[in-house]
């Protein structure tokens, strides 16, 4: 089967897949639906979701598609364009834990639902991703189109922060990685010209219009890296965070969460006591708390369509990233640099966990010819051994996932 690069129209996808789904379960096309889960950037606010921080998020007009057609025996049987072979498990029995494979979300999405509510029917489905997508939360587009699948087979209607939950259920629980509710936030509540402000400790948003009536495009260097988050040093760096925030906290007097987090401490605790804490810590306590001042400052510059200002902080962002959170490799840090220094880009950073996949840009839409070059060109000259694997593509914003009609 060919393999859908990022330039396929989307109309195409979505008739093909429902054709083959179609032909797959035996079922007339018109049977068949389609869900929408958008992939996402971070502007700014990355790495912080997880102490319950301020984010800002994008869906965007490149997303993972998910045929489905009900299926009344209870059974869920799923394939995938990009992996091979197929997962079949009744709904009502799935397995406990992750087996490991790319199957994972449709049974993590399973055990979800199930924690609250009875799948009476379960479906046949083939899901459509792309591949050179690493950064920009595929995971959390997967989980949610299983999930918005599934409640779709069974007739549920569920809001968008009661799937916001699910899918964190999902990745914490099931898979087991600690991350925070910005990737599902992002893909769920995006709008089309809008950047997504959420608060992860109150979950409250709001999506904010680019003012000024300014237009951007989102530019996507792909690194050629791939790797799962869970088998990276993502759950690790939340534990150094978790550790700052315990000390300072301890520090201050005051009185600590079960879990501790950074957004617990205030912004003078930090100042007073951040001394106390090993460098390793502080760098994390220090990425958290000037992520915050950046989050602040960007979501008013954005409001303004002020770009040149909102493209420098994400660029700062990006620098603590290397410097403070101390996440990427050199292939990642080429990356943010070569992106970052194009003429036509605002501001750059990593997308996602850093440890692999994509850097993102803020670009200048009449630019983007030349931003593609230019970047692809710097990276390679660095990283040969990436040759026929890196690429640079382009993205705008969209409105979140849906079941289609």
């Amino acid at each position: 089967m060919e393999k859908d690069s990022v330039t396929v129209d989307e109309g195409d996808r979505i008739r093909g897949l429902k054709s083959e789904l179609a032909r797959w379960a035996s079922v007339p096309t018109d049977a068949v639906r389609v869900v929408r889960s958008p992939y996402r950037v971070c502007p700014l606010g990355a790495h912080v979701d997880h102490q319950l921080g301020q984010v800002t998020g994008m869906a965007l007009d490149l997303a993972l598609l998910l045929a489905f057609a009900p299926r009344d025996d209870g059974r869920v049987l799923v394939r995938s364009r990009q992996f091979p072979g197929a997962a079949e498990f009744p709904s009502d029995d799935a397995p406990a834990g992750p087996v490991g494979d790319w199957a994972d979300y449709a049974r993590g999405a399973v055990f979800a639902l199930r924690k609250t509510r009875r799948l009476r029917r379960g479906m046949t489905a083939i899901v459509d991703g792309h591949d050179n997508v690493g950064g920009l939360s595929s995971s959390a587009a997967a989980g949610v189109a299983y999930l918005l699948a599934l409640e779709a087979a069974n007739g549920m209607e569920l809001s968008p922060e009661e799937n916001i939950e699910l899918d964190r259920i999902i990745e914490n629980d099931y898979v087991g990685l600690n991350n925070g509710i910005l990737d599902q936030s992002s893909i769920l509540l995006g709008r089309h010209d809008c950047l997504t402000h959420l608060d992860c400790r109150t979950g409250r948003s709001r999506p904010v219009p680019l003012g000024a009536g300014e237009t951007v495009a989102v530019a996507v260097l792909f690194s050629g890296l791939r790797a799962r988050l869970s088998e990276t040093d993502y759950n690790q760096r939340v534990r150094e965070c978790e550790a700052a925030a315990a000390t300072l906290l301890e520090a201050a007097g005051l009185p600590a969460p079960a879990r501790p987090h950074l957004r617990a401490v205030p912004r003078e605790a930090f100042e007073r006591y951040g001394r106390l804490l090993p460098e390793r810590l502080r760098k994390r306590a220090a990425h958290f708390f000037g992520e915050q001042e950046r989050v602040r400052r960007g979501v008013e510059l954005w409001e303004r369509g002020d770009l040149v200002g909102f493209g420098a902080l994400v660029s700062e962002s990006g620098r603590s990233s290397v410097e403070n959170y101390e996440c990427g490799n050199a292939y990642l840090r080429t990356a943010y640099e070569v992106l970052r220094d194009c003429a036509g880009v605002y501001g750059a950073r990593f997308s996602g966990g850093g440890f692999r996949g994509c850097c993102i840009g803020l670009a200048r839409p009449e630019c983007e010819d030349e931003i593609a070059e230019a970047a692809l060109s710097g990276y390679l000259a660095a990283h040969r051994d990436m040759e026929g694997q890196a690429e640079v593509y382009f993205c705008r914003s969209a409105d979140g996932a849906a079941v289609l009609a």
